[in-house]
């Protein structure tokens, strides 16, 4: 067991991943060389070789273009992007053809490839370099969404993506890359994607969240509790395959639900998850289902803690829920 922080555990998954299986390879603009723009790839050009570790030219649809086509031939792509801000280029190889493939071909074909990339803010990088496109993604059948929110859990979900047989699309919370370290074991391991945690236990309220904002979840919970609310903190880790399980056996306990997430309000995947627990366990709710999301507009440079949902907006929903 090694301490790592998220970087430094992604970094080692790709190396396990890269040493167990040699049709691994990695491909994105400046991962060689450079390492990536937030050091993720640091040294594995040096171990594996250019071949392995490609730098690519600077094109979106391109890199996410020829891993489906590597994939399709036996390969096992790993893209990453440098920003989710930049993979909307990338998004017709990704929902048309990438999604696609195992369905149009009835089985024939499938796409095992994952594409990385940083998400979220936190780091003023400002409308271009700060946003969470996760629901576009989950919409999307025939993709896997997954999203880590600890060292631990991004080294072993990254190496199950990179056996799953179909597409993964793995955001990271570039907000906590660095931020938080925990016990990593030294060797490969795996973590299913398709199994939410519970990270705190409580009696009162659900709360469910992913990424960055699982820490401001858990710290308005914290909060709150010295106001006599109990909160269960639920970590989705995969949004999608769902662990809707989970959430409505939570939620059968609390008898109420506090959704979080940093991006827009408007068809975030909060709102897919108020329905899903509205249908499967409404007669248990004893309060209406609540959001705190960002807000309906680009992400602001200037007002980005405004933005975001952090610790001190989720607070008071979750008292006024409790005590509604």
């Amino acid at each position: 067991m090694t301490q790592m922080n998220l970087v430094q555990a992604i970094n080692s998954g790709l190396r396990d991943a890269m040493r167990q299986n040699e049709d691994v390879l990695l491909m994105g603009e400046d991962i060689g060389r450079l390492g990536g723009v937030f050091r993720v790839t640091q040294g594995l050009q040096e171990e594996f070789g250019p071949e392995r570790v490609l730098d690519t030219p600077l094109s979106e649809t391109g890199i996410i273009g020829t891993a489906i086509g590597m994939a399709l031939y036996g390969l096992r792509p790993i893209s990453e992007i440098q920003f989710a801000d930049f993979i909307y280029p990338g998004f017709d190889q990704l929902v048309n053809e990438a999604a696609k493939y195992r369905y149009r071909t009835a089985g024939e074909f499938h796409v095992p490839m994952v594409v990385r990339t940083p998400y979220g803010g936190g780091i003023r990088g400002g409308q271009y370099h700060s946003q969470s496109p996760e629901s576009l993604f989950i919409h999307t059948a025939g993709l896997k969404v997954v999203c880590p929110s600890n060292p631990y859990d991004a080294k072993g979900l990254l190496i199950q993506s990179i056996l799953d047989e179909d597409p993964v699309v793995f955001f990271e919370p570039k907000r906590v890359y660095r931020a938080i370290k925990m016990e990593v074991p030294d060797a490969p391991y795996t973590v299913p994607l398709s199994e939410a945690q519970v990270v705190r236990a409580g009696e009162h309220v659900t709360c469910v969240a992913w990424g960055a904002m699982l820490y401001e979840a858990f710290a308005a919970a914290e909060e709150v509790a010295k106001q006599g609310v109990d909160v269960e903190v639920i970590d989705l880790r995969t949004l999608w395959p769902l662990d809707i399980e989970a959430i409505v056996s939570s939620v059968k306990k609390t008898g109420r639900i506090v959704v979080v997430h940093e991006a827009p309000r408007t068809c975030g995947f909060g709102s897919e998850l108020v329905t899903l627990v509205t249908e499967q366990a409404f007669l248990h709710l004893e309060a209406p289902p609540a959001r705190v999301t960002g807000f309906d507009t680009p992400f602001p440079l200037t007002h980005e803690r405004e933005y975001l949902p952090l610790a001190h907006r989720i607070a008071p929903v979750l008292i006024g829920t409790a005590r509604y």
